[in-house]
C-alpha cells in the first residue's frame, strides 16, 4: 500500500497535475486544445521520436519483437471488446466504438510522461516505438471500425500515411542503426522541440477535457473503460511470455495498455457520429479511473 501511495505522488500526480493546468486555465485564458494539438502534431511528435529512437541503439530485431508484442496486444483487445458489446447485445455503433476504445489508449502525452518518471530515461525508446505502433494499428482499426458501422471514412488511411510521426520514425531506425551523425546544429533544435512534447501535450490534454461537455455514468460506460484500463494490460502480460522481451520493454509495453482512452477516439466517434456521448463519457472515466489503475499496474510490475 505504501509503495501504491508513492507511484501515485511521485508519478502520476506530477504529470496529471499538468493536465489539470490545462482544465483549471483554459477557460480563464480563451485557450483552444486544437491549437497547441496542432503544433504537438506536426513539429513536436516528429522531433520526440526522432530524439528518443534516433539516440536509442535499438536493434532491428528487438523492435520487431516488441511491433510484433504490441500490435498483437492490441489487436486482441479490440476483437474481445467487439465480442464483449455483441454480447451486451448493443447497437451496431457502440460494438464500433467498444472496438475503437479497446485499441486506442492515451500513449502518447500521458503515457510517455508516466512510463518515464516510473522507469526511467532508458524507457523512453521502447515506450516511443509502442507509441507509434499503437497509433498506427489504431488508426486502421478506428477507420475499420467506423467504415463497419457507417459505411466508410473517406481519406482517413490516407491521412494516416500523411501523419508525421510516421515520417519521423524510419529515418529515426536509419540513425539509430547506422551508425550516422546528426549535425549539430539540427541535433540541438530537434532536442529543443522534442523536450517540449510532453508538457505541451498534457497541458493540450487539459484543454481537450475541458471541451468534452456531457458526461454519462452507466454501465456500458464502465464496461468499455474496463476493458481498457484492465483488460489490454492483462493481455500485454500474457502476449509477452513467449517473445523474450527484457523487462524494460516488457513493462514499458504493459504500461501503454494500460493507458486510459485517448481523446482522437470521441474526435473520430465525432466525425463518424459514432455514439460521440458515450465514447466521450469514456473518455473521462477512464482518465480520471487510470489515477487509481495505472499506480496498481506500476506495483505489481
Amino acid at each position: 500500500m505504501i509503495e501504491f501511495f508513492e507511484i501515485f505522488i511521485d508519478v502520476v500526480l506530477p504529470v496529471f497535475g499538468i493536465v489539470l493546468l490545462g482544465f483549471l486555465l483554459g477557460g480563464r485564458l480563451q485557450l483552444q486544445a486544437q491549437t497547441l494539438t496542432r503544433v504537438a502534431y506536426y513539429v513536436f511528435v516528429p522531433a520526440f521520436i526522432f530524439e528518443a529512437i534516433g539516440k536509442s541503439n535499438i536493434p532491428l530485431e528487438s523492435a520487431a519483437r516488441m511491433l510484433c508484442f504490441i500490435t498483437a496486444t492490441h489487436l486482441a483487445a479490440a476483437f474481445i471488446a467487439g465480442g464483449i458489446a455483441r454480447l451486451m447485445r448493443l447497437s451496431r455503433e457502440t460494438v464500433a466504438a467498444f472496438v475503437m476504445i479497446a485499441v486506442f489508449g492515451n500513449v502518447g502525452n500521458y503515457g510517455l510522461a508516466v512510463i518515464r518518471f516510473r522507469l526511467g530515461d532508458a524507457s523512453v525508446a521502447p515506450s516511443t516505438i509502442y507509441f507509434v505502433a499503437i497509433t498506427i494499428t489504431a488508426f486502421v482499426v478506428c477507420v475499420g471500425a467506423a467504415g463497419w458501422a457507417r459505411g466508410g471514412s473517406k481519406g482517413a488511411l490516407s491521412g494516416l500515411v500523411r501523419t508525421p510521426a510516421l515520417w519521423a520514425t524510419v529515418p529515426a531506425l536509419i540513425v539509430s542503426n547506422g551508425g550516422i551523425t546528426v549535425p549539430l546544429m539540427a541535433s540541438r533544435m530537434i532536442g529543443l522541440l522534442a523536450d517540449a512534447m510532453i508538457p505541451v501535450m498534457l497541458f493540450a490534454l487539459g484543454l481537450q477535457l475541458l471541451e468534452q461537455k456531457r458526461v454519462e455514468w452507466n454501465t456500458t460506460v464502465w464496461v468499455a473503460s474496463g476493458i481498457r484500463l484492465l483488460l489490454a494490460p492483462t493481455l500485454a502480460c500474457l502476449i509477452a511470455i513467449p517473445l523474450g522481451l527484457g523487462h524494460l520493454d516488457y513493462a514499458a509495453g504493459v504500461l501503454q495498455a494500460g493507458m486510459p482512452t485517448a481523446i482522437l477516439v470521441a474526435i473520430i466517434s465525432r466525425e463518424n457520429d459514432i455514439v460521440p456521448g458515450f465514447v466521450t463519457s469514456v473518455v473521462l472515466v477512464s482518465t480520471l479511473v487510470s489515477l487509481v489503475t495505472l499506480p496498481l499496474i506500476m506495483v505489481l510490475l
